[in-house]
């Protein structure tokens, strides 16, 4: 179970890493939808959380394609 993530983290991921880490959240949204549908579910909160989770991915990976955010490894500097 994966803890909720923040935007200062994923800033630090790479793209393949970002890719996985989606990948998880939307896995992860998965068994919990489907254990809410069979009435296992313990956590309601947990759903709200990986919901956000994987937003703030989307966020940042869009943010990266506008040029508003820098993919790590990048050096702004050397551009100017």
């Amino acid at each position: 179970m994966a803890t909720k993530l923040n935007a200062h983290e994923l800033d630090e991921l790479d793209a393949s890493a970002l890719e996985a880490k989606l990948r998880e959240a939307k896995e992860e949204l998965f068994n919990l939808r489907f254990q809410a549908a069979t009435g296992q579910l313990e956590s309601n909160g947990r759903l709200r959380v990986v919901k956000k989770d994987i937003a703030r991915i989307y966020t940042v990976v869009r943010e990266r394609e506008l040029g508003i955010r820098t993919t790590p490894g990048t050096n702004e500097e050397a551009k100017a």
